[in-house]
């Protein structure tokens, strides 16, 4: 088990803490408001914060079991995630072997290389040599029909779900200067940061969002909810300075960056959605969908994360 300094005790009380006055609002409103066209937002408020804290349970599990229980989640997640998008951009029948070679080699290749903390082979094996291997593996099934569409499906999917997703436990490889030991703290963070953006989004959306961002992609973002969640979001990753290797203006920059970037994430997600017709990637999770909804915004802001502290600290 890793050490767990005051800061990082802090960092999980803070968690505790807030799903508690959480499940108090929820509990409150449903007494109050649980009848009437407020009903069934009230269930689903209340379903995705009982899922909250089973995902948060896990989650620190994974935490306290250290760099090896970390990437056995997120290379879970991975799994969970890349099938619900290939569930949902279906490929043809000579795609099959290629899918088995994504899922069975190259994503847990993929993880064994965090394991080995072999950062070279790790930052180009999925764009550069699983790139050129899949349209080769594709192209020998001899099916050409819609042959790009479905390369790039299976592109597509890898590199969101396994390999943007990958950088989350890659912050435990990091060695930046004067803070050996603490990157925990740096997976909290990013964790923190993003489904709190999330999560305001969500809340501002429902109460005061009028005005929606791109309506045809997901009417349920708007720009109150977005200014809202991306400001809220900010402020808090700005007051955990002090669990991290930035001072304080550092901490906002990085935080509003993080905001935005989830985001984005969840707007190009919703983009694919919308394309297939459908509400959610699937019904894993109570009241969020399935488990590419929940790390949608975790997809676009790991990586880049990951390699701002690396090039800057």
């Amino acid at each position: 088990m890793p050490h767990l300094d005051r800061e990082t005790i802090w960092l999980f009380a803070g968690v505790l803490g807030a799903l508690v006055l959480a499940s108090a609002i929820g509990a409150l409103l449903r007494w109050r408001f649980g009848r009437g066209r407020a009903a069934e937002t009230l269930r689903n408020l209340n379903a995705r914060i009982v899922s909250w804290w089973a995902m948060c349970a896990v989650f620190a599990v994974a935490l306290l079991t250290g760099g090896v229980g970390s990437i056995v989640l997120f290379a879970i997640v991975s799994l969970l995630a890349l099938r619900e998008f290939i569930t949902l951009t279906p490929t043809r029948r000579g795609d099959h072997r290629t899918l088995a070679w994504v899922f069975f080699v190259i994503l847990p290749f993929q993880y064994w290389l965090l394991y080995d903390r072999w950062y070279g082979l790790f930052a180009i094996f999925i764009p550069v040599y699983a790139f050129l291997f899949i349209p080769i593996r594709s192209a020998l099934a001899g099916q050409t029909e819609d042959f790009l569409e479905r390369t790039a499906k299976i592109q597509w999917g890898l590199m969101v779900c396994v390999y943007c997703v990958s950088h989350a436990p890659a912050l435990l490889m990091l060695k930046l200067r004067n803070y050996e030991g603490q990157n925990m703290k740096l997976l909290l963070f990013l964790v923190i940061v993003v489904q709190i953006s999330d999560v305001l989004q969500y809340v501002w959306g429902k109460t005061l969002g009028r005005h929606a961002i791109a309506p045809h992609v997901s009417p349920s973002k708007t720009w109150e909810g977005f200014i809202g969640g991306v400001l809220g979001a900010t402020g808090v990753g700005t007051a955990m300075w002090w669990a991290t290797p930035f001072n304080v203006w550092q901490a906002a920059a990085i935080s509003l960056l993080i905001a935005l970037l989830g985001f984005a994430g969840g707007l190009v997600m919703s983009a694919i959605k919308r394309d297939r017709g459908v509400k959610d990637y699937g019904h894993l999770i109570g009241g969020h969908g399935g488990m590419m909804d929940r790390i949608d915004s975790l997809c676009f802001a790991a990586p880049i994360f990951f390699h701002v502290l690396r090039y800057y600290f």
